[in-house]
């Protein structure tokens, strides 16, 4: 349960520098989904792994909305679900069965993000799913994968069937669920996601017109594919985004860096 929100820690003296700096980027991350909209109240979820061998992971404070998230009330858990530091909260169950199995199978996985926005959860019941419809479908197209639904996501044995889906992918539709996507850091993670979520809320405007969709030649669709390899490899384009991105919230709510 969360008690007092942003009560006086000793986190930052109790962790690394490389352990702050991705708490840091991670409580950006919860502000910036925030600001774009894509909460589902207290639900859903972002993860960061911690530099280090123990393959221990943040996760958001369960209880806590992701426009009070701070780096300090991020919670340290291990992939037994034990938590390992934390300002006194707890964290969301189905949260760490998605978010272990990927950071347990994926050595590159060192953020994942799972969301369940409108226009993600729309396309996630699409039998057709995420179409080539849009710029922004392209590019990311080839990395995405699927998982069939089974239930609210606290069955562990789940997991492994989830890490068999996505593969070596960095973006997973949950069918009938929402979105998810994983990257080398934060930042990377972060615009997967972003150009995910757009992409899904384009295709769902489209489709709600009515009108035909017009749809691009199989040539400019592996053009458009192979040009996404580079522009969204990890560091291609993140690496000036997110320094946008921090900038704006330290205008808006720079507490996030508490």
């Amino acid at each position: 349960m969360v008690q007092a929100l942003h009560k006086p820690s000793d986190i930052r003296a109790l962790v690394s520098d490389e352990e702050w700096q991705v708490r840091v980027d991670l409580a950006a991350a919860y502000r910036l989904v925030d600001h774009y909209g894509w909460t589902d109240m207290i639900f859903t979820h972002l993860s960061a792994r911690v530099p280090g061998p123990e393959h221990h992971f943040l996760i958001n404070p369960y209880g806590m909305m992701f426009d009070e998230v701070t780096a300090s009330d991020l919670v340290k858990i291990d992939l037994d679900g034990n938590v390992v530091l934390s300002a006194g909260y707890d964290v969301n169950p189905a949260g760490f069965c998605i978010h272990s199995a990927i950071h347990m199978a994926r050595e590159d996985a060192k953020a994942v993000m799972h969301l369940h926005t409108d226009d993600g959860v729309a396309v996630s019941t699409m039998a057709d799913g995420l179409m080539p419809i849009t710029q922004t479908a392209m590019v990311i197209h080839d990395e995405v994968a699927y998982h069939e639904y089974e239930g609210v996501a606290l069955d562990l044995s789940e997991r492994e069937r989830l890490v068999a889906d996505i593969g070596d992918k960095r973006l997973l539709i949950l069918r009938n669920h929402g979105t998810l996507a994983v990257g080398e850091n934060v930042s990377d993670c972060f615009l997967m996601l972003y150009n995910l979520e757009r992409a899904c809320t384009m295709q769902v405007r489209a489709l709600a017109s009515g009108v035909d969709i017009y749809r691009p030649s199989q040539a400019a669709l592996a053009t458009t594919r192979r040009q996404g390899e580079s522009l969204m490899a990890p560091g291609a384009l993140d690496s000036l985004a997110w320094p946008a991105l921090l900038r704006m919230l330290d205008r808006k709510c720079p507490d996030f860096r508490h």
